[in-house]
């Protein structure tokens, strides 16, 4: 009880009423308090459930999910959210709609939303394509809202995109606070963003964009790499780098693993394909160019086996602080032995970081809950205190 008052009395010294009835799309967009506010709430929702204490503040209402790309973690992560507030989750099937018949984004997004109170979105795979389209969505909705078609304006939030993936990135951030005791003692901590190789093609771009979109902010040393021909999106480079010195830290690049890894406190390898190579997919696809796809698919493939050094090994992780630095995956991973004969890391370190991995996971569906409520209740303070107070059961007992 005492660390939920802590939680509330901290809530409610940020200002964070600006998220009420937005949407949200990149962390970068968002104010310190605004992000802090998300994680204080994920955790006191979190900190009410383990005490079997009902967080439902919907008695009836749609959450509508829209993947555009595979997914495990984050649909079963926003389902659960939306559960925990109680919501009912429906899935936008794009199959069986009408948008193969011309229906319209606009015509789409009304037509879903009569009685929904949150859209999620994940569309990752093509560059300039899936935040672009989460903001027609949102403008979709907007309009109708304005012209009396909806009687409420379902909240945005993107559950990926080409540019970012801010719930992954919001609730490893979470776990890595957790894990060094408060924010607070992330001043002068490095982390490591480092490719790593995969015998897949076409990894979004997104995590290791958030991730130096992100923790760039929060006063630790960020160092990102990968081999030379695997650049990120040059924006989000010049964010992390305004970041950085606004939070009176230290943004790198470097083409070097070893060298990010060195005196590392937290590491992050994870494969992505080069921007420009997804510039070039995200064009042929438009056009509908499958030899091209193919071609393509092929020549990367070849690119990514000359990497197959740049990998999460034992001898890599003895580089880092201590030889103990926190291992970070937004899973799943490529594990050499296991999923793959090669890949991202070693079968070892996994299995060492096993447990720790799952909990970063396991904040994810608290960090969407709380985008949730901030967006859609003007004083979520209140709102807690009042679950607290009223102290329903979730299982009966």
């Amino acid at each position: 009880m005492a660390k939920f008052e802590k939680l509330i009395n901290k809530l409610t010294s940020l200002r964070s009423g600006k998220m009420y009835n937005n949407d949200f799309f990149l962390t970068w967009e968002k104010t310190d308090d605004e992000i802090q506010a998300v994680w204080t709430v994920a955790d006191a929702l979190r900190n009410l459930r383990e005490r079997n204490i009902s967080t439902k503040v919907f008695d009836s209402g749609l959450g509508i999910s829209l993947f555009r790309d595979n997914s495990t973690r984050t649909r079963f992560s926003f389902a659960s959210a939306c559960n925990l507030l109680g919501l009912e989750v429906q899935d936008l099937d794009e199959k069986k709609s009408q948008v193969a018949h011309g229906e319209t984004v606009r015509e789409t997004a009304n037509m879903i939303s009569f009685m929904a109170d949150v859209i999620g979105i994940r569309d990752d795979m093509y560059i300039g394509k899936g935040n672009a389209y989460m903001h027609e969505v949102a403008d979709s909705v907007e309009a109708g809202y304005r012209d009396g078609i909806l009687e409420q304006r379902p909240t945005l939030v993107n559950l990926q995109c080409d540019i970012d993936h801010p719930t992954q990135c919001m609730a490893d951030a979470l776990h890595v606070i957790h894990e060094f005791g408060g924010i607070e003692k992330l001043k002068g901590k490095k982390l490591a963003m480092t490719w790593a190789y995969s015998p897949s093609y076409g990894k979004p771009l997104s995590v290791p964009q958030g991730v130096i979109g992100l923790f760039t902010r929060l006063g630790l040393d960020v160092t990102l790499a990968y081999p030379e021909g695997y650049e990120v999106m040059p924006d989000v480079v010049e964010v992390a780098k305004k970041q950085a010195f606004a939070a009176g830290s230290n943004f790198k690049i470097t083409n070097d693993m070893k060298d990010a890894f060195k005196d590392a406190d937290i590491v992050y390898p994870k494969s992505w394909a080069p921007f420009a190579a997804m510039e070039k997919r995200t064009v042929l696809y438009g056009n509908g160019d499958d030899a091209g796809i193919k071609a393509l698919e092929k020549e990367l493939l070849a690119q990514n086996a000359t990497h197959k050094d740049w990998a999460c090994t034992e001898d890599m992780m003895k580089l880092t602080k201590n030889g103990r630095a926190l291992y970070l995956h937004c899973l799943p991973a490529d594990i050499t032995g296991v999923s793959c004969e090669e890949g991202e890391v070693d079968g070892s370190v996994f299995d060492r970081y096993r447990t720790p991995l799952y909990k970063q996971a396991s904040y994810k569906p608290y960090v969407i809950a709380a985008m949730i409520m901030l967006e859609k209740f003007p004083n979520p303070a209140e709102i807690l205190v009042k679950l607290n107070e009223r102290g329903t059961k979730r299982i009966f007992d």
